[in-house]
């Protein structure tokens, strides 16, 4: 029971400093760590579709060489069996099919990596096109930040040109003559 209430306060503890970290965090940082964020995961997901379609590759280019041995086996069957060589012949049919069976297991894994590679690519597509739009949408609001921060624009002070002031002090000059003057 002491277990569970000090673990409820740790967790409140935690909230409250990840709600203090987040207001001291400047908002402009945080969207383009999000960007950053964004595009790391997009260069992993690209790096993995380049991966499988590798794979895909070498897969193709074992179930060819296989397809090739497994001809030739089916044939040194048949040659056996013609030649009436009993022994030579189940020796060829036992290689003969682990050939096929390899060649089964490698038209799966093309099949998953095919598939795989398939949603992959449709996955980076959408993905690249959402990141676009962000990478967009940050620069529009980093753009409007920047002009509603410009010097001129806001600050707490208003700017007050050279002119005014020398205009007001020569109105307080002439106000504290005419005062002196009386």
């Amino acid at each position: 029971m002491a277990t569970r209430l000090f673990d409820r306060i740790a967790t409140m503890l935690k909230a409250d400093a990840h709600g203090v970290i987040e207001s001291l965090e400047e908002r402009s940082l945080l969207l383009k760590q999000c960007v950053r964020e964004a595009e790391i995961e997009l260069n992993r997901k690209r790096a993995r579709l380049e991966v499988v379609r590798d794979e895909t590759k070498r897969l193709r280019e074992a179930i060819t060489r296989t397809e090739g041995e497994t001809g030739a086996l089916d044939e040194d069957v048949t040659l056996a069996l013609a030649g009436g060589k009993e022994e030579l012949a189940r020796f060829a049919a036992r290689q003969l099919l682990a050939q096929q069976r390899a060649l089964d297991v490698l038209r799966a894994q093309l099949a998953e990596r095919s598939d795989e590679g398939t949603v992959l690519a449709e996955r980076v597509e959408v993905q690249q096109a959402q990141f676009q739009s962000l990478r967009t949408r940050v620069r529009a609001e980093l753009a409007r930040r920047t002009e509603a921060y410009e010097p001129g624009a806001w600050t707490c002070e208003p700017t007050v040109a050279d002119e005014e002031v020398e205009l007001e002090l020569l109105r307080r000059r002439r106000a504290h003559a005419e005062k002196g003057g009386r």
